[in-house]
């Protein structure tokens, strides 16, 4: 299934059903008199998280949606029957957004959280609702209200435990593979991942969500490489892991150019947790690796956990660094 973390849709709830205007004719009923009974109220227009989804790849192929209309009036003051509420289906992460791409309306976080995007039309009331002791015989019956109308971006945060972040061809997508069951593709050329990768490692009973996240590269908040698009799916992590290729030659220069991506890029990213992973070490001599390892400490100031994906060495162990900053994964 591809991968869409974003569409624009435009919704519209149904309209109001119009009120009946009607007059008893039955025989041998001594008085008769208006009997139109009221509209209907158009249905509602609901967005729901829910589990089983995580693309919005539906949008693409279906951007407007309308919710059934009210039934109008009938005679003997009966009211039409409402218009079903129209429920929109969306993974669990989803911001609503208003037109502007700014306003946020509503962020279903959880499963089964809703939000009503355009309320359905008012049913128009019959001519029995008008009558009085001066006006026993009215005419008049209105018609229903229309029912809301928007334009809404919806824009898919995929709520992860754990990020991982780095340069292109850091190792990210093959620690995800060691740590889970997830597949995505690997390969030795930059970008090969082109859209976030989610996996569950389980770890001393816990288990932990990751999100492989594209690679960034210097200059990527002002659009070089993939930019800096998919960086809205860490946003919800609990903590970062800072992945490191301990095959370059100056792995602070590494570091740092995510740093400073992660910073002109807001959102408070810049100020979560973080753990070092100084990866490929199979590759390193123990001098080497020793070197790397305090060149990055001393420019992070914090612990380097030097791991190699690709032979599962020091994964265990970095993922237990992760998890006191996980909310409610922390050790008892």
């Amino acid at each position: 299934m591809k991968f869409l973390d974003e569409a624009k849709i435009f919704v519209k709830a149904g309209d109001g059903g119009n009120g009946a205007c009607s007059f008893r004719h039955e025989k041998f009923i001594e008085f008769g008199g208006p009997d139109g009974g009221d509209g209907g109220k158009g249905g509602d227009v609901v967005f729901m998280a829910v589990q089983n989804l995580n693309t919005l790849i539906d949008f693409r192929y279906q951007q407007h949606f309308k919710a059934p209309r009210g039934t109008n009036g009938m005679g003997r003051c009966k009211t039409g029957p409402s218009g079903d509420d129209l429920v929109i289906k969306v993974p669990v992460g989803t911001e609503i957004v208003a037109e502007d791409k700014e306003t946020v309306l509503a962020d279903l976080m959880h499963d089964g959280d809703t939000y009503i995007a355009a309320k359905g039309g008012q049913g128009g009331r019959g001519n029995d609702s008008f009558k009085s002791s001066t006006n026993q015989a009215p005419e008049r019956a209105d018609p229903g209200d229309p029912g809301e109308e928007v334009w809404v971006w919806l824009r898919l945060k995929l709520i992860a435990d754990v990020g991982l972040v780095g340069l292109p061809n850091a190792g990210k997508s093959t620690l995800l593979t060691a740590l889970t069951r997830a597949r995505p593709k690997i390969a030795d050329y930059p970008f090969t991942t082109l859209h976030p990768n989610l996996g569950v490692a389980t770890v001393d009973g816990r288990e932990i969500l990751l999100a492989d996240i594209p690679g960034l590269i210097e200059g990527a908040s002002e659009g070089m490489g993939l930019g800096t698009h998919f960086l809205k799916h860490v946003e919800r992590c609990g903590a970062l892991i800072h992945l490191i290729d301990g095959t370059e030659e100056n792995v602070v220069q590494s570091y740092k150019t995510i740093r400073a991506e992660l910073k002109r890029y807001g959102h408070k990213l810049a100020d979560k947790q973080e753990i070092v992973a100084l990866n490929k070490i199979d590759s390193l001599s123990p001098e080497e690796i020793s070197k790397k390892q305090k060149e990055l400490a001393k420019a992070s100031g914090t612990t380097v956990y030097p791991i190699s994906g690709v032979a599962h060495t020091g994964i265990t162990d970095l993922m237990r660094a992760v998890i006191p900053f996980i909310p409610g994964k922390e050790v008892q």
